[in-house]
């Protein structure tokens, strides 16, 4: 089967997975979770073994760029067995891995060992009391110092996620470019996604557009349009006289859907096509009901892409639009 066949209805090919390993994390950021979640029970996870099925399925099909996510990835357990075996597969230009960073301190040098080429950190306040009332965790200090490990730990490239809301952390713009550019690290800035019911602010209030946001650092620092990509979303802009650079994630302000090239895969195994959207077809039963039938695997997926919508409608009220929270359907 040649790996053109995995082709949306609109001609976007599909070379880039985002493979959740675990929904649950260690912080409780109030964009992405509630305080008292309830996580699937450890039966309804992919195994390690099922979760490697899935990227090989992938990888065999044209995939060639995966993102592991979570919840928090480096919360589950045997995780490096997943990586190096990832790592090995030469068929893949990049393995990434996206973290809150609470664990690069004792691990970092594991995930570069394991073959991981990049790492994304989220990072949405460098204030420490601003810090715990994001995440609902005062580990701040934790998460810096593991930036410091990873940085000397020999990754291709190291980037901080930041979700900006005004009256939360729009004021921290700046200092988190600066952040960055002191030591050599880029930098994305997303709109907040309509995924699941939040209590602790509105949406529509605390909304704060990647526009807005640019104009904040070009009164400091002058951006130069980039031809930089990692194979996501981010549209990126170079901080003139540095190594760093600037993206921005705009599912909201600069629709994206058009160059589409990913698709997701949940900790519980259910392939979700499009961000903006509720459907999902679900790989764990179909691979249960099959052990090791690969071909049928890869079958579905053909078969699956076939529904992949051409565009999300997210909007910036206060609606939920998407039931589940990001931590479900993995960042």
């Amino acid at each position: 089967m040649p790996d053109s066949q995995l082709v949306d209805p609109f001609g976007r090919r599909i070379t880039y997975l985002r493979l959740s390993v675990t929904d649950r994390c260690d912080f409780r950021c109030t964009y992405c979770m509630s305080e008292d979640m309830v996580f699937a029970p450890r039966a309804q996870i992919l195994t390690l073994e099922e979760l490697y099925a899935v990227a090989d399925a992938f990888i065999s099909l044209g995939v060639r760029r995966i993102r592991v996510t979570g919840g928090e990835p480096l919360v589950r357990k045997g995780l490096s067995s997943l990586l190096t075996r990832l790592g090995a597969r030469e068929e893949l230009e990049d393995l990434a891995i996206t973290t809150n960073g609470s664990q690069l301190h004792s691990l970092a040098s594991t995930l570069h060992a394991a073959g991981v080429k990049r790492l994304n950190i989220s990072l949405d306040s460098l204030r420490r009391e601003r810090f715990a009332e994001l995440t609902r965790r005062d580990q701040l200090d934790q998460v810096l110092a593991g930036i410091e490990v990873a940085r000397q730990a020999g990754f291709r490239r190291i980037k901080l996620n930041s979700v900006i809301q005004k009256g939360r952390n729009d004021d921290e713009v700046l200092d988190l470019v600066d952040f960055a550019v002191a030591r050599g690290l880029d930098i994305s800035f997303i709109e907040e996604m309509p995924l699941g019911s939040v209590s602790s602010h509105q949406r529509q209030i605390t909304f704060c557009s990647s526009d807005e946001v640019r104009e904040r650092i070009e009164a400091r620092h002058n951006l130069v349009r980039s031809s930089h990509s990692t194979g996501g979303p981010s549209r990126y802009w170079q901080v003139a006289g540095t190594e760093t650079q600037v993206g921005f994630i705009s599912p909201h302000s600069h629709n994206f859907c058009g160059s589409c090239n990913r698709v997701r895969v949940t900790a519980e195994g259910k392939l979700v096509l499009c961000l903006g959207h509720d459907g999902a077809l679900d790989l764990k039963s179909l691979m249960r009901r099959h052990p090791g039938d690969r071909e049928r695997l890869r079958n579905a997926l053909v078969e699956a892409l076939q529904l992949k919508p051409e565009k999300h409608h997210f909007n910036t009220d206060d609606q939920v639009q998407v039931v589940r929270f990001m931590s479900m359907t993995g960042g």
